[in-house]
């Protein structure tokens, strides 16, 4: 145990000794050292800083699938191409889309499905006061909100009796609601909405996406209101002119968002839907999006984007390692005369080597703990300036600085062993 003890504490004797040399003699030049150390800076805070970008970008549009619900599956309507080629000429009715009996035998014949929520969508304009604004109106149940899932602002949200009672109310969006009813105390107001009075009830959080294609359930102008007041309203056909054509549409329902009982349900689910609609649909005027595949997708695009950024950034780290060997073997080369005197007196191998070794490592350390601080401002920066979110992980900074560090001790090794070769005589000789 003694011997144990004394061999430990010569070693550490050794190793502050070496650092403390290794570090005196790096300070000698001090310009030529941070020269050296510049390649290993830039490649850290580029490893940090490329990752912490990568990380952002994968982390919001994770974000927004979540928002979705793992659970859910959307099914959206879509008007098949040769409709759209024939109603673009012709004023003619195009029957198409999501019908009110898809969403009932979904509810009643697939195993596994929790809440069906269907939905019926058109464009209005709102008036209030003197004051209109284009908005979406969104016919719809109770249960939208508990699967689409905002923040309530003001208010109260949707209630199964109103779609039994037919009642003439809605919901705004925040966005939307400040924009139409300006500063008043938006609950409580009266508002007209297609020609049509609705009183206000709720005000619930704007989604700041502008909602669109078959995974967005809603947009910043909508107006909620229940699907019963929406049919007998507004019916199901809709008239738009389009490049001076006429094209009615009839369609039941835009959207209908499925629930699952259980994340594992998802596919086998989606799988059933999808034949459920082929045996009552004659062309496919559907489409069918699973935010849970689109979320898996994102996590494996997510990791293929930070191993490719990783990978571009670390070559600038191979370049710092490079800078190190290149000027060790500089190094070298300048103090052989005091190499040949520390083997004339002693010195081992292994000391000499020890010493080369620490000098790397202290460059490869100092540069690495610069690259980290470099690769905390560049994201940092890049927020500030162009919005963009970034996310700096922990473990891109362990990684970053363990590869600055393994980079200075490989490419150190092979100069301090040339110095520990060195023959003393030859080297006492040296000029």
């Amino acid at each position: 145990m003694a011997a144990a003890a004394g061999r430990r504490a010569v070693w550490t004797v050794r190793a502050v000794r070496d650092m403390k040399l290794g570090v005196k003699n790096l300070l000698l030049h001090k310009l030529r050292s941070l020269l050296t150390m510049l390649g290993l800076v830039f490649g850290v805070g580029s490893v940090i800083a490329m990752l912490a970008i990568g990380e952002g970008a994968s982390e919001e549009a994770i974000a927004q699938i979540r928002r979705l619900g793992s659970k859910n599956i959307m099914l959206r309507a879509a008007k098949p191409v040769a409709d759209s080629a024939a109603g673009s000429n012709n004023a003619r009715l195009s029957v198409y889309g999501l019908l009110y009996g898809d969403a009932r035998r979904i509810a009643e014949t697939i195993p596994g499905v929790s809440r069906v929520v269907p939905v019926k969508q058109l464009e209005q304009t709102a008036r209030f006061r003197g004051r209109s604004l284009d908005m979406r109106i969104v016919g719809t149940t109770a249960g939208w909100f508990g699967l689409v899932r905002r923040e309530l602002v003001a208010g109260r949200v949707l209630r199964p009796d109103d779609d039994a009672a037919r009642a003439h109310v809605a919901v705004l969006t925040e966005w939307g609601a400040r924009r139409l009813l300006a500063t008043r105390h938006a609950v409580g107001e009266t508002l007209s909405l297609g020609g049509n009075s609705y009183e206000v009830v709720g005000i619930v959080r704007s989604d700041e996406s502008e909602g669109g294609g078959v995974q967005a359930p809603d947009a910043r102008t909508d107006a909620y209101i229940p699907l019963s007041t929406a049919r007998e309203r507004h019916g199901d056909v809709f008239y738009k002119r389009t490049q001076g054509s006429r094209v009615f549409e009839q369609v039941e329902l835009h959207q209908i968002i499925v629930e699952t009982e259980d994340e594992r349900d998802v596919e086998p689910v989606a799988r059933a839907v999808q034949r459920e609609l082929e045996t009552f649909h004659k062309t496919k005027d559907y489409e069918i999006g699973v935010p849970l595949e689109l979320l898996r997708q994102a996590q494996r695009t997510r990791r293929t984007f930070s191993i490719v950024l990783g990978a571009i950034a670390g070559i600038s780290l191979l370049v710092g390692g490079i800078g190190i060997m290149n000027i060790m073997l500089a190094t070298v080369t300048e103090r052989t005369r005091e190499i040949g005197i520390r083997r004339a007196i002693g010195a081992r191998r292994s000391q000499i080597v020890s010493q080369f070794l620490v000098e790397s490592l202290v460059l490869s350390a100092v540069g690495g703990g610069i690259g980290i601080g470099l690769g905390l401002f560049i994201p940092w920066l890049v927020t500030l300036l162009a919005g963009m979110p970034t996310v700096v992980t922990a473990w891109s900074l362990v990684l970053a600085f363990g590869i600055s560090v393994g980079v200075g001790v490989v490419f150190g090794l092979y100069p301090a062993v040339r110095a520990s070769r060195l023959d003393p005589i030859v080297a006492l000789r040296h000029e």
